[in-house]
């Protein structure tokens, strides 16, 4: 077996998640007279944590009160909405299982706030996620690695036994600053050329596909 650990990013990896971020950010937009964004235009906001996301639909150079506010009204609405037009990329819970029947931990390691992140991954994929790490207060965002480390010390595993799975740069800079291998995902909120641009080594498109090659030897 390739792998005995496996740590997956949330939004663009797993889960698509892109509707019900759309979703919260236009409702807090809108609820402070703002102008709307598309899912395109979310799309490539995400991937550097909640406060970023906020700073980057407000525009560069927005008052510090009205981010804080907004950041505010953000993480409650979609605390209480996260499980709006949000599901698993196809093939997703396939893989999940066939890795944890070949005897796979598998984890999830996101910038989403934790809470949830938590009430998704258990709404979705249950016991076959066997920890999940959200942004917490006073712990950095990936690319940081600590609850990379904080995974790899609960499930007992080596550096060299385990890998980091997502779809974006932040996803690239997360494994190689945890020293452990990592793998990119093109079926996500990147594409392939993006990856490749920002230091993709090898790229999947399919979810049966990663998990043949997470178990094979």
């Amino acid at each position: 077996m390739r792998y005995k650990l496996a740590i997956f990013d949330l939004d663009g990896t797993v889960l698509n998640t892109i509707g019900g971020l759309t979703y919260a950010v236009n409702n807090v937009l809108a609820g402070n007279g703002l102008p709307v964004k598309t899912k395109a235009e979310v799309q490539a906001m995400v991937g550097n944590g909640t406060r970023k996301l906020i700073e980057r639909s407000l525009g560069e150079g927005a008052d510090a009160a009205l981010v804080e506010k907004v950041f505010a009204e953000y993480q409650e609405f979609y605390r209480d909405n996260c499980s709006y037009d949000t599901y698993p990329y196809d093939g997703v819970n396939e893989m999940l299982q066939t890795l944890n029947d070949a005897g796979v931990k598998c984890a999830v390691v996101t910038n989403k706030p934790d809470a949830p992140a938590k009430t998704l991954i258990n709404e979705h994929f249950g016991e076959l996620i066997c920890e999940t790490h959200g942004n917490v207060p006073d712990v950095p965002v990936k690319p940081d690695p600590t609850f990379v480390y904080e995974v790899m010390k609960n499930v007992k595993v080596k550096p060299s036994e385990a890998v980091y799975i997502g779809d974006s740069d932040v996803d690239i800079r997360t494994g190689m600053n945890a020293g452990i291998d990592y793998i990119s995902v093109d079926w996500g909120f990147r594409t392939r050329d993006f990856l490749i641009e920002n230091g993709a080594g090898i790229i999947f498109s399919d979810p049966a596909e990663l998990a043949s090659y997470l178990i094979s030897d």
